[in-house]
C-alpha cells in the first residue's frame, strides 16, 4: 500500500485540529498513544474474539472496519508527529488467531511507548496490520474506509465533537 497519500490527509486532519484547539505538532504524543489501545479495545469488543463466555457473534464487518481504522488513524498521526513513517518492507505476514493479533498489538504499542523510535513504531504499525488481516480487512478496504472516516472527522471538528 501507498501509505503517505494517508500520511498527506492525516497532516491536513492534525493540523486542523491543531489549530482549533491551539495545538503544537508532537505536544500530545502520549494522549494519542493511550487513544491509541483505546481505540484497540473498542475494536476487541466489537470483534468479541476474546468473550469465550458468549454465545453472540462479532458485530458486522463494517462496524469492524470503522474501529479499525481508528487505529490507523493514531497511528499515522503518531508517526507525523515523530517525524516516523511506516516502511511496509518491514511488514512480516504473522498468521495468528484475533485474540493473539490484539496481544502483539498492545505488547507492540507498549514497546514502543518506552522507545519511540523507527523499529519500534514499524514494528507496531506492522503489528496492527496483521490483526487486520486476522480480521479478513483488506488493504482496499482499508484505503476507502480511512478516506471515509477522515472525512467524517474534520465534519465532527466542525461541529465540536
Amino acid at each position: 500500500m501507498l501509505w503517505e497519500s494517508l500520511y498527506t490527509m492525516q497532516g491536513r486532519l492534525d493540523e486542523y485540529i491543531e489549530n482549533q484547539h491551539k495545538l503544537y505538532k508532537g505536544e500530545k504524543v502520549q494522549e494519542k498513544i493511550l487513544a491509541l489501545l483505546v481505540e484497540l479495545g473498542e475494536l476487541a469488543n466489537e470483534t468479541r474474539c476474546f468473550k469465550f463466555w458468549s454465545t453472540k457473534g462479532p458485530s458486522d464487518k463494517a462496524v469492524i472496519l470503522e474501529e479499525f481504522v481508528d487505529g490507523v488513524h493514531f497511528l499515522l498521526s503518531i508517526g507525523l508527529d515523530l517525524d516516523l513513517r511506516f516502511v511496509s518492507q518491514s511488514h512480516n505476514k504473522g498468521d495468528f488467531e484475533q485474540t493473539e493479533s490484539f496481544l502483539k498489538v498492545y505488547e507492540a504499542v507498549e514497546r514502543f511507548r518506552l522507545q519511540q523510535d523507527a523499529p519500534s513504531y514499524n514494528q507496531m504499525f506492522s503489528a496492527y496490520l496483521n490483526l487486520g488481516l486476522s480480521l479478513g480487512i483488506t488493504e482496499d478496504e482499508l484505503r476507502q474506509a480511512y478516506e471515509n472516516k477522515n472525512r467524517i472527522n474534520f465534519e465532527r471538528q466542525d461541529q465540536g465533537y
